[in-house]
């Protein structure tokens, strides 16, 4: 079996059940990127079948190919990750000449009434040149765009310089614009805001300046099955192993959340400053799925 190493399409539809019968609201697919993956049709299908809300964040490149499935699917809401409104940084950053196949197709999930949240990686040293323009698509698009703070990845050549925090963002965000705070809803990872007269709205995603791990409630399954309780936590739960030992998951998945450390996975201190990446244990962000 190619990829045998990978949840197919029948377990990952199991596995999600499992989950949902203990509760769970939502599922995301992830990357990487989920649309190369030669079975997503039948993913999304399977999972579709669930009462569960389904959605995704994509890199948006392929996303004109499967509006239609989309649609079937009963998905209405996709993040997608855009670090640059620039053609020539996006290609600096990315390494693909994509930046325009991905502006038009966030237009065609606009124009076919999708929510869409674009994720922006903060690095300091390039958000500055384009916080505000981010801010002021806005203005006439009904678009959510969340500011991220940069975070210790393996391989992510992280250094604490890079981090833009939070706060000297929305400071240079109030300088331009008249802004209001919006209310987080329960769980959320994002701090809220929107320029008044806009049609859309901002926010921060704080997870260096500002962890919100006492109240996140979310966990992460790898595509080869390994269960994640923090994003950067180093334990993994093996469910795919064990379920295709023919053993049952579910004890695995209550001892994975009952061990969860307080915050950050227990591998830094929430001084982000002092964070080394080479001494955190951890997939790159690629490989956990954001």
């Amino acid at each position: 079996m190619p990829n045998a190493h990978l949840m197919q399409p029948d377990e990952i539809e199991t596995i999600a059940k499992i989950f949902v019968s203990l509760g769970v609201k939502k599922i995301r697919l992830t990357g990487g990127e989920p649309m190369v993956r030669k079975e997503f049709a039948e993913i999304v299908e399977r999972l579709a079948k669930l009462p569960v809300e389904l959605t995704l964040t994509t890199n948006g490149v392929l996303v004109h190919q499967y509006l239609g499935l989309f649609k079937k699917a009963g998905i209405r809401s996709l993040n997608v990750s855009l670090d640059s409104l620039k053609q020539e940084t996006f290609f600096k950053l990315t390494k693909r000449d994509k930046f325009q196949q991905v502006w038009d197709n966030i237009e065609l999930l606009l124009k076919h009434d999708f929510r869409i949240k674009i994720n922006v990686v903060a690095l300091n040293g390039i958000i500055e040149n384009e916080l505000l323009d981010f801010v002021k698509i806005t203005k006439e698009l009904p678009l959510h765009v969340r500011f991220i703070e940069f975070m210790p990845f393996a391989g992510n050549l992280w250094d604490s310089s890079k981090v833009l925090t939070a706060q000297k963002m929305l400071d240079m965000v109030k300088e331009e614009f008249d802004v209001v705070k919006l209310k987080d809803e329960p769980h959320a990872t994002a701090k809220k805001y929107k320029a008044i007269g806009h049609e859309g709205t901002f926010a921060f995603i704080t997870t260096m300046s500002e962890h919100f791990c006492g109240s996140c409630n979310r966990m992460r399954i790898t595509a080869d099955g390994k269960m994640k309780n923090c994003l950067f936590g180093k334990e993994e739960m093996d469910l795919l192993g064990t379920l295709r030992a023919g053993k049952e998951i579910e004890p695995l998945i209550r001892l994975s959340l009952y061990n969860k450390h307080a915050a950050l996975g227990g591998q830094f201190s929430p001084d982000y400053q002092k964070a080394e990446a080479d001494k955190i244990e951890n997939r790159s962000m690629i490989k956990i799925g954001g």
